[in-house]
């Protein structure tokens, strides 16, 4: 185990490594909370070093997936009990029983079903370690599996059985159902995390703590990379994407007002130059119109963005709101509009699937091309960027080593009152290979934006 110290540090540098912003005096104040607690007491500990390293509920999950590694519930087998017989059962041929048939297997069962039904927190935590000692390895494997487990335990089939168990006749489908049914969902869920955090918790004791600690753990949804992003991360995506719409719809605003002056007043010029004998030495001028500046998205739809193109469409939706005028194109070879796609509500996985069988974004091979995309744009779209314009570009910069219609680029971004491009590759892949991003960056300013950290980042940038 070795020492606390040593087991706080790297306790603190794994929150870090996963993303969670730990500052050196948050670490210092855990250090404090330790004095004033029972050390012993392993929940009072959590509790301590949540309360002074933990901002944001998101974070929480994170982190209590690394307490758990870094300072163990148990040690070794930590079962009640060492199985002194092999987990499954044999028939007379030396055939291993199917886990359905074992009777073993139902009495474990049984046992679960009934700790299910009492809701038993700390025998549910001890019966999970028992169930990993027996069924969390596969013979003659030298690692630890969930799936081996909760296949033999089978806790989502024991639903009826529990139902009828506290139902007692009543009639089904009702609210009484339903509050049941919720409450045994949750410990069913409750009962797989504990498995999962004790194959955890044996893996960490074989290969190392730092090294299941980092593949345990995914990063907080600020830090994930949109190319990673899944279904349900879309979703919580979404709701972050829209308050960072409004900042960047606000700071595109503030640009405008502070690049250009409205149009001369004449006639308070001419009344303050009376006061220096008819020399102007002050200007004034009338007051820009305030209004909501139009936006045009032109975004990479090609197989190797996919993940970031879905992203795309999550900003687009959320800027459509703040913006007077939103229009939208995608391209892989050539250029199509896809702003009719984005009708509120419209889910954004049955958007990128009507994109992909009904946009024009195929010219020849289907592959990117930058510079023929560009030109088709600018052929049939050009007339969407003017002056009252923001242009921005969602791309890597790969053309497969095409043309890249550079001066087109630049006449369109010279109409544009402003224009910007995120690229989600590492800075460090940029220009390698098939890259273009210097080339293209030296007409449009090009931004890294892999994830929610550095689109704020870059939001914050044009302030």
């Amino acid at each position: 185990m070795g020492s606390l110290v040593d087991r706080h540090t790297g306790f603190v540098a794994a929150l870090r490594e996963a993303g969670l912003p730990v500052s050196l005096a948050e670490g210092l104040d855990a250090v404090r909370a330790m004095q004033v607690i029972d050390l012993v007491q392993r929940e009072s500990l959590r509790a301590a070093y949540a309360a002074t390293l933990v901002k944001r509920p998101a974070h929480r999950a994170t982190f209590d997936t690394l307490f758990d590694l870094w300072f163990p519930a148990a040690l070794g087998d930590g079962a009640a009990h060492v199985p002194d017989r092999p987990a499954r059962s044999y028939d007379e041929e030396g055939k291993a029983v199917p886990a359905p048939l074992d009777p073993r297997v139902q009495a474990r069962r049984a046992e679960l079903s009934d700790l299910l039904l009492s809701g038993d927190e700390a025998a549910l935590r001890q019966f999970a370690r028992d169930a990993v000692a027996a069924y969390g390895q596969t013979p003659g494997q030298q690692s630890w599996f969930s799936s081996g487990v909760l296949r033999a335990m089978s806790p989502e089939t024991l639903m009826a059985g529990l139902l009828n168990a506290v139902l007692n006749g009543q009639e089904r489908g009702g609210m009484a159902e339903q509050v049941a049914r919720r409450t045994f969902r949750d410990r069913i869920t409750r009962f797989e995390d504990m498995v999962g955090a004790e194959v955890r918790r044996r893996i960490a004791e074989d290969t190392g703590v730092e090294r299941t600690a980092r593949l345990a753990v995914r990063p907080p949804l600020e830090r994930l990379d949109f190319s990673r992003a899944g279904r349900a991360d879309m979703a919580a995506l979404r709701r972050e994407v829209y308050p960072l719409a409004r900042r960047l719809a606000t700071r595109l605003t503030q640009k405008q007002r502070a690049g250009k002056r409205g149009r001369l007043d004449f006639r308070r010029t001419v009344r303050a130059s009376l006061g220096s004998g008819g020399v102007p030495l002050t200007t004034y001028h009338r007051p820009r119109r305030p209004h909501r500046p139009e936006l045009v998205i032109l975004c990479d739809a090609s197989d190797s963005v996919t993940a970031f193109a879905h992203f795309t469409l999550l900003l687009t939706f959320a800027l459509r709101e703040q913006f007077s005028k939103v229009r939208a194109f995608a391209f892989i070879d050539a250029t199509d509009e896809i702003t009719e796609y984005f009708a509120p509500g419209v889910d954004v996985a049955d958007a990128m699937t009507r994109i992909a069988r009904e946009a024009d974004l195929v010219w020849i091979t289907g592959r990117s091309n930058y510079g023929n995309a560009i030109k088709v744009f600018e052929d049939r779209y050009g007339d969407a960027v003017g002056p009252r314009s923001s242009l921005l570009i969602l791309g890597d910069a790969r053309s497969n080593y095409g043309e890249l219609s550079l001066p087109i680029l630049r006449a369109m971004a010279g109409r544009a009152r402003h224009s910007y491009w995120l690229n989600p590759e590492p800075r460090a892949q940029w220009d390698t290979g098939d890259s273009a991003a210097s080339r293209y960056g030296e007409i449009v300013p090009m931004y890294e934006c892999r994830n929610l950290t550095q689109l704020t980042a870059f939001i914050e940038e044009l302030a």
